[in-house]
C-alpha cells in the first residue's frame, strides 16, 4: 500500500496522512507543516537553511549526497566544420564575410533601386492600362424604397 505524503513548507520532511497543520493566509497562499515547532518557527521567518535539522539546511551544506545521484556530464564534441547554408555556397559565404562594409551596402542599395525602378514601371503600366479601358456603365438600380429588410 502506497502513502501518499506532502513535504511540510519549513522543515521538508514527509508529512503523513492525517497528520501536519495547514495555514491559511488572507492572500489566499497556504502552507502545510509537520508540526506546531514548524509552524512557529516559520511566523517567526527563520530561515529554514540555518536550522540544522531541516532538509533546506542539508541541501544548502551538502549532506546526504550519497542519496542523490549525480548525473554524469556528457562531452559535447563541437563540430568546426563549416558549412553551405541553404542555396548558398561556402565560397560565396566566406567572399561576403571578406568585403567591406562600403562595398556591401553599395550592393545593397543598389538592389533596392532596382527594385524600386521595378515598383515604379508596373505602377506606370497599370495607370495606362487603366487610362485606356472605356470606363463601363454602372447597371440600373432596382426599383423600391430603401434597402433591405
Amino acid at each position: 500500500m502506497v502513502l501518499k505524503t506532502q513535504t511540510c513548507r519549513f522543515s521538508g520532511l514527509r508529512i503523513y496522512p492525517g497528520h501536519g497543520s495547514r495555514l491559511t493566509k488572507m492572500d489566499s497562499s497556504t502552507f502545510l507543516f509537520l508540526n506546531s515547532k514548524c509552524k512557529r518557527l516559520f511566523n517567526q521567518r527563520l530561515k529554514p537553511a540555518k536550522l540544522a535539522w531541516t532538509m533546506f539546511y542539508r541541501k544548502a551544506h551538502k549532506k546526504d549526497q550519497a542519496t542523490e545521484a549525480k548525473a554524469k556530464k556528457r562531452k559535447i564534441a563541437k563540430n568546426s566544420l563549416n558549412r553551405s547554408i541553404g542555396s548558398v555556397s561556402l565560397e560565396v559565404i566566406q567572399k561576403k564575410r571578406g568585403e567591406k562594409s562600403e562595398v556591401r551596402a553599395a550592393a545593397r542599395d543598389a538592389a533596392l533601386r532596382e527594385i524600386k525602378e521595378r515598383l515604379r514601371k508596373s505602377k506606370d503600366e497599370k495607370k495606362s492600362k487603366k487610362s485606356a479601358e472605356p470606363k463601363k456603365a454602372a447597371p440600373p438600380a432596382k426599383g423600391g424604397k430603401g434597402g433591405k429588410r
